[in-house]
């Protein structure tokens, strides 16, 4: 069985996120980037799957310039065996994304396709959603628990209400939540290798994917700085604080 797993690049999760000075965007100078933390879950999960001897091979594909190779190779060392590469420079959207994960899903004919529920850049929880009714998939979306069975997958979801359970015939898209997996480490051995391990290129202009965005971004601002506390004498002047200065409560 095949597993196809997109990844995107994005800041890590450690660095705290600057705005640009016009509020155009995010400012990535000499910002650290890795693998989107959901979607790391999606490459381990994959390759847990290899381990058990349910997956032959796991895919890596990821969108965006030569940058993106570094994520691939992460990816690769952290056990996956191939990579591939969908080349633009364009600033895409989810649906944008969806669509040529579709040309490459067609191409590469995979039983599994695991992705992160979100990244957390743009936090849209979108593109999963989308490709499976593009590829007409069944979906099991914010996995907790993944067990492939012969030709289904029964898939644990957090809800609202609990945990749900859904069983999908494959070939299917699963995006992961954070429950599902603790990402391994990579070893430097395997960093090693995946330096040899193939990665192809692709131009997204050759998919037949319209790639200008309907999305325009109209204003980035940072969040709005935290006051600091104050202490209060009683619970009369906390209960005055919180009716006329917070007005929290009537």
């Amino acid at each position: 069985m095949k597993v196809l797993v997109a990844v995107k690049r994005a800041i890590d999760y450690n660095v705290k996120v600057r705005v640009k000075a016009d509020n155009s965007g995010v400012d990535l100078t000499n910002a650290k980037m890795s693998i989107n933390p959901f979607c790391e879950i999606a490459v381990e999960e994959a390759v847990r799957l290899k381990e058990k001897g349910v997956a032959t091979e796991v895919v890596v594909v990821s969108i965006g310039d030569k940058a993106c190779q570094e994520q691939i190779r992460t990816a690769l060392a952290l056990g996956a065996d191939r990579g591939i590469q969908v080349d633009t420079a364009e600033n895409l959207d989810s649906l944008q994304v969806a669509k040529i994960l579709q040309k490459v899903v067609e191409q590469e004919a995979p039983q599994l396709v695991i992705l992160g529920k979100q990244s957390i850049d743009s936090d849209n929880n979108q593109t999963g959603q989308m490709l499976a009714a593009l590829t007409q998939m069944p979906q099991g979306t914010f996995a907790s628990e993944v067990a492939v069975d012969g030709d289904s997958v029964a898939v644990t979801r957090e809800i609202d209400g609990g945990l749900q359970t859904v069983k999908l015939s494959l070939p299917a898209v699963v995006t992961t939540d954070l429950r599902l997996n603790e990402p391994r480490y990579a070893s430097l051995p395997n960093i090693m290798k995946a330096k040899r391990k193939p990665l192809d290129v692709i131009n997204a202009a050759d998919l037949g994917v319209n790639l200008t965005s309907n999305v325009t971004t109209l204003k980035v601002t940072p969040p709005p700085v935290r006051e600091g506390g104050v202490k209060v004498a009683d619970v009369a002047e906390l209960v005055d604080k919180l009716k006329n200065e917070a007005k929290v409560i009537s």
